[in-house]
């Protein structure tokens, strides 16, 4: 799993120009889901999500959590993040897995998440056309990868 983390003042999806979700001060998360990817995969990287020490402390520095600050979730699926760039300039998309077994791990991701969460999370619509809004705050943008675990 590849997720891009983004401190966010506010966030919103919107899907047939209707707001879907939106958030205040949070995170926006984007979820890439590819084929080798285990319950052990959303266990560590749910959990490296929620106490990641990015928003500031009252020194101004990054020494709190989303939990910390009693702050939101919005987490979107996004396949792309799998793309390989390596070859010409169209990426390819073959690491991302399939509808039916990204379906399956997003929704598990969200329900995992949820459950180390202070509020409830928020979500995008699972392969629909959506539209993204935020505001970076920092900007502070983190891109975690289960198999580099770096």
């Amino acid at each position: 799993m590849r997720a891009v983390v983004q401190r966010v003042k506010n966030a919103s999806v919107t899907i047939h120009h209707k707001v879907h979700a939106s958030i205040h001060q949070g995170m926006l998360v984007l979820i890439g889901v590819e084929d080798s990817d285990t319950n052990q995969d959303i266990d560590w990287l749910t959990r490296k999500i929620v106490n990641l020490r990015i928003f500031d402390d009252d020194q101004g520095v990054m020494n709190r959590s989303v939990n910390d600050i009693g702050g939101e979730m919005l987490i979107v699926s996004q396949f792309t993040l799998m793309a390989s760039t390596c070859k010409g300039n169209r990426p390819s998309y073959i690491r991302a897995s399939k509808p039916p077994f990204a379906m399956i791990m997003y929704d598990a991701f969200c329900n995992t998440i949820d459950q180390y969460t202070k509020t409830p999370v928020k979500t995008g619509v699972f392969g629909a056309d959506m539209q993204v809004e935020l505001i970076n705050d920092g900007p502070v943008t983190i891109i975690i990868d289960t198999k580099l675990k770096e």
